[in-house]
């Protein structure tokens, strides 16, 4: 692992928040996601940390710490996905507060100091986010006054964390565990808390979810500037089998003594909605390979399963039918 900044000497009783990046094949926004955080007030350091990419995100990140001694640069000598780097990062941080920051994501001025605000007596605080398409590659708009007005701050307990997380139908992706918070990285450190490197898919949902689990307050307020960069093909966007498979086995052991009945079923319904899922891609490879018996096997897991397979089904079947149609009607002008 390489490292360069000056800014690992640091000493630890400066500034309040460090922003820790995980970055792989970003050479395209890793500068504006540094710089973004680089005007923040209230920052202590920015710990980037290169997951062996093949392009130049290293070098890019490497040139920001040799201009400014807040950026600390790591470059990983190997893969080890998102999870492992933003570790890698943790162990850096050493202000009392930490934030991550995605590398293809911004922050507008004034979030780490609108999240401090209400972090007196707090362990995590989570801003809604602003959410732009990947083509806005300039400033996103700040949110009016209203809009955060309809957004009341509200605490956040295990079992609503967890339904949070249940993916709706005919939604926009909006699921709880994609916040971005403001983390005390004393509680972390007290109850040996960190990202599970066996995860490539919903690492944050199981930090924040064992964080919930260990007692932690978290608070959610609105928006303060965290800009979500909503991209086509995005890692949080695609996955395989074998990362949701993973990610419920995860979930399924945040079962345990100490839990509620209703955080138990609450729990339950998460691991049936993340099985839909694997059994639609089971279904589809059973498809591709024409074998009747794995297209017949998703359909008898349960009800829950059977419901989202026939949703899915139906999706499919409308968007070929409207693909036919306006192939018709292209072909008759």
């Amino acid at each position: 692992m390489s490292e360069s900044g000056e800014g690992l000497s640091a000493v630890c009783d400066g500034p309040r928040v460090d922003v820790i990046i995980a970055a792989w094949n970003r050479a395209d926004t890793i500068e504006r996601a540094i710089r973004s955080a680089l005007d923040q007030e209230g920052l202590g350091r920015v710990v980037v940390v290169d997951d062996a990419s093949i392009d130049d995100t290293l070098a890019r990140i490497e040139a920001l710490a040799r201009a400014d001694a807040r950026v600390v640069a790591v470059g990983l000598p190997v893969n080890r996905g998102p999870a492992a780097a933003r570790n890698a990062a943790l162990a850096l941080a050493c202000a009392p507060f930490v934030t991550i920051l995605d590398a293809d994501d911004y922050l507008l001025p004034g979030r780490l100091v609108g999240l401090m605000a209400w972090a007196s007596d707090q362990d995590f605080v989570a801003d809604d986010l602003v959410r732009v398409e990947d083509h806005s590659l300039g400033p996103a708009t700040t949110p009016s006054v209203s809009d955060q007005a309809a957004f009341a701050p509200w605490s956040l307990d295990f079992e609503t964390f967890v339904r949070g997380n249940i993916a709706r139908r005919g939604r926009p992706r909006r699921e709880l565990g994609f916040f971005k918070p403001l983390i005390r990285l004393e509680f972390l450190r007290q109850h040996a808390l960190a990202y599970d490197e066996g995860l490539r898919l919903g690492e944050d949902f199981d930090l924040y979810a064992r964080a919930l689990r260990a007692g932690a307050r978290f608070r959610v307020v609105p928006a303060l500037g965290y800009v979500s960069v909503t991209r086509v093909g995005s890692l949080s966007g695609r996955h395989g089998r074998t990362d949701l498979q993973r990610l419920l086995e995860r979930t399924l052991a945040l079962d345990g003594p100490g839990l509620s009945r209703r955080e138990r079923i609450a729990l339950a319904a998460l691991g049936r909605s993340l099985d839909a899922r694997i059994q639609w891609l089971l279904l589809i490879d059973a498809v591709k390979a024409r074998e009747w018996g794995g297209m017949v096997r998703p359909f008898r897991r349960s009800f829950t399963v059977t419901g989202f397979l026939l949703a899915n089904l139906g999706d499919q079947v409308v968007r070929r039918s409207f693909s036919c149609l306006r192939g018709f009607w292209e072909t008759r002008r």
